[in-house]
């Protein structure tokens, strides 16, 4: 329906009219589609990239013991591990991880049904790591990689010597990095003799998929407000540090509050 209303702001934003409104709306769902082929592209280039035996036996601490990196399969053919930055002596775990990993429960059984296991991994001692979980109510495995190389081999810890020449191999890339400790996600497969292999990292902006919060943003009016890279999420929070909101109303109550001040006027 075309109202031949005139172009107007609100929010500073263009108001239209319906059938201007459908028209670019067709245009962007083209550039859509674009990315959406493209992104089911790089996909197969993912699946289809080489895989590494490990050779190298880790073991992990476990809330019930030791455990090895064949283990944290549970069973399964697929494993993906966030790296969860989480350093020894640390009060708490970095709020970015911890907002990945508020994605995780909901995710599990749907990944558990596709033959794959999601498990955190961070070198705080499982004590740490086991303080900090009961204080974000999370239900996933998460064990500690302390003692071992597993962090180092898979470029996501850093020792004060490498640190101290200004540049890390970093998301494959020497560069500058702030921390001891860096965020990531690496996958693996586990075949039918338990060989285990190495099939794909992502670092840096690729760990996003996990955080299903920001495609919801992508969707609003204000997208994520983030203001470049420098403040690329400043606003994100420990889910439990966020100032306090008042509780929704119930959608059922909310509808009939609806209804009932609708028949009141």
């Amino acid at each position: 329906m075309n109202t031949g209303m005139p172009e107007t702001k609100a929010a500073g934003h263009p108001v239209v009219s319906r059938d201007r409104w459908l028209a670019e709306r067709r245009m962007l769902l083209a550039r859509e589609k674009e990315l959406t082929r493209l992104s089911d592209q790089i996909a197969r280039e993912r699946r289809a990239l080489p895989w590494v035996r490990i050779e190298k036996r880790y073991v992990f601490d476990g809330p019930t013991g030791p455990c090895t990196l064949a283990e944290l399969f549970e069973g399964r053919r697929q494993l993906v591990v966030q790296h969860f930055m989480f350093g020894p002596g640390w009060e708490e775990g970095c709020k970015s991880c911890s907002f990945m990993a508020d994605h995780a429960d909901g995710a599990r059984p749907h990944l558990t049904q596709r033959d794959l296991t999601l498990v955190a991994v961070s070198r705080a001692p499982v004590a740490e790591i086991e303080r900090f979980r009961r204080r974000m109510g999370w239900q996933f495995n998460w064990v500690s990689s302390h003692g071992s190389d597993f962090n180092h081999d898979f470029g996501v810890s850093f020792t004060p010597a490498q640190l101290a020449t200004g540049k890390v191999d970093y998301n494959y890339v020497m560069q500058a990095f702030p921390a001891e400790e860096a965020p990531g996600i690496s996958v693996f497969f586990k075949d039918d003799t338990d060989a285990v292999f190495h099939t794909y990292s992502t670092y840096g902006r690729g760990v996003e998929l996990m955080m299903g919060a920001y495609d919801f943003l992508d969707l609003a009016p204000r997208g994520r407000d983030e203001d470049g890279l420098a403040h690329t999420m400043e606003w994100v929070r420990h889910h439990d540090r966020y100032p306090q909101q008042p509780a929704p109303v119930p959608v059922a109550q909310a509808a009939g509050a609806a209804c009932c001040a609708a028949r009141a006027r």
